[in-house]
């Protein structure tokens, strides 16, 4: 009898020991992914350089504005032909003075992304943000925090629907570009306009016979202002050290100045 207690009370014992190992394992906090992007944006703040993280967040929308007129369609198409000659992934500023002279429907478009803007929290910020016209034939993938690292972008797509979809392979979204497409989004994502059927940014894809130039309007959004970098969110002086060191906006990846492969949006080391 006492050898059957003996190891009644060895196998509670042995229980007991795996039931607190179970515990341990269990409570564990989960492990970092290593596929992740530790992104850092360094960035001109007045006269001296911050750094911040690089938001995750995109935002996206479609809002009813109407369509422009088609005089006003021709000349954008005139002078993307003529002046611009956009190649395959080219992006280029349009006159948007000249543009409003025969647009009498901007303020309205203007309006829209506006009253968007608010129901994300967005109060008042295009009112105060620069704004531009801009010309696409798709668009490699790229970020923009190597020049606008002080600010998030809000674009507002003019065009028809012509099969092509904004890409931030980060995040895996991918977003249909038609007219009233509206995005606001961290300059320092990578992002591209590519064919809706491709899985990477391909000039195949945009042969000369093609009409796949989009048109939209993109404000910059000071980073810095609350909502904004809230919205997006933004951390603030993540690495105060590094940033005392440089001399100019750029994008480091794991602790390492990095750049976008065009074809494939990935992270690589700066060269």
């Amino acid at each position: 009898m006492q050898a059957i207690f003996a190891a009644l009370q060895q196998s509670r014992c042995d229980g007991l020991k795996s039931g607190l190992n179970t515990l341990v394992r269990m409570s564990r906090p989960p492990q970092p992914d290593p596929t992740h992007e530790i992104l850092t944006s360094y960035y001109w703040s007045g006269d001296v350089l911050r750094s911040r993280s690089v938001g995750g967040v995109v935002l996206s929308g479609t809002v009813d504005i109407p369509a422009p007129p088609a005089r006003l369609v021709a000349d954008w198409e005139r002078e993307t032909a003529l002046r611009l000659g956009l190649e395959p992934g080219d992006v280029e500023a349009l006159s948007l003075p000249r543009a409003r002279m025969r647009w009498p429907d901007y303020k309205r478009c203007v309006q829209a992304a506006s009253d968007w803007m608010r129901t994300r929290d967005l109060h008042d910020v295009l009112a105060a943000s620069d704004v531009a016209l801009m010309a696409c034939r798709g668009a490699r993938y790229h970020h923009d925090a190597a020049l606008y690292g002080g600010a998030a972008f809000c674009n507002l797509f003019l065009s028809e629907d012509k099969g092509l979809d904004v890409h931030f392979p980060s995040t895996g979204l991918r977003i249909p570009l038609v007219r009233g497409t509206v995005l606001v989004f961290d300059t320092g994502q990578p992002h591209a306009v590519i064919a809706r059927h491709s899985a990477g940014f391909d000039v195949a894809d945009f042969p000369p016979e093609l009409d796949c130039t989009q048109l939209f309007l993109t404000w910059e959004l000071p980073i810095e202002q609350a909502d904004v970098a809230q919205a997006l969110g933004v951390a603030f002086d993540t690495d105060p050290a590094s940033a005392l060191q440089l001399e100019e906006e750029q994008v480091w990846c794991h602790g390492a100045r990095a750049s976008v492969c065009p074809d494939s949006g990935r992270w690589c080391l700066a060269t």
